[in-house]
């Protein structure tokens, strides 16, 4: 138990931190090294939902064995980087890890108010994809209206449905792109498929 508890505090994140627009940033692979160091027979489990128009959705699952889990969701677009793939997979992964403590505080993935300079893993340039946004449009009021209805049958609180969507867009569902609308039904689809067979 002793030399468990040592190899536990072997890992020090703080030697692993880099700076994210003036603030530190523990990357996802640091994340995952402090996970595996302390759990190598934890499971994770990643999951491509959705792939449409460039755009992937990722689900990750985290599972320390006999403790908790948890689950992140990470998008990214072929607009904003050539491996999207990898880059949304990576995204669901931190954001996993952070939510079983691996890196939160170093993590702004969970700070929902700072929309500006928001990062995951790696950074995303916030005049690209405010052009981006604008180039196609605002999310129209049938699909804002259509989010909000499978929110409430999925039992998900307006709040809850408006952090989801800064989580995965980085912006409030008023100032969703259309594209972006349309991945956000798709992840809330995928949510409901996955609450039905269950």
């Amino acid at each position: 138990m002793a030399s468990e508890r040592t190899e536990r505090q072997g890992f020090d994140p703080s030697k692993f931190l880099t700076k994210v627009n003036g603030n530190d940033y523990l990357e996802v692979k640091w994340r995952l090294l402090w996970f595996r160091t302390d759990h190598p027979d934890g499971e994770i489990e990643t999951e491509l939902v959705e792939h449409r128009d460039g755009v992937a959705v990722f689900r990750a699952r985290v599972k320390v064995p006999g403790g908790g889990s948890a689950t992140g969701w990470g998008s990214e677009s072929a607009e904003d980087f050539t491996d999207y793939l990898e880059k949304a997979e990576t995204k669901a992964l931190g954001r996993a890890l952070a939510a079983l403590g691996y890196g939160t505080q170093f993590c702004p993935d969970f700070e929902f108010g700072a929309v500006e300079q928001r990062v995951v893993d790696a950074p995303v340039d916030a005049a690209r994809l405010s052009g981006r946004r604008a180039l196609g449009g605002r999310a129209t009021p049938r699909q804002l209206e259509y989010l909000r209805d499978m929110a409430r049958r999925l039992g998900m609180t307006e709040e809850e449905l408006e952090a989801q969507a800064r989580e995965q867009f980085g912006a409030g569902l008023e100032e969703l792109a259309r594209q972006d609308a349309s991945a956000l039904i798709e992840t809330l689809r995928q949510r409901r498929s996955a609450h039905e067979a269950a």
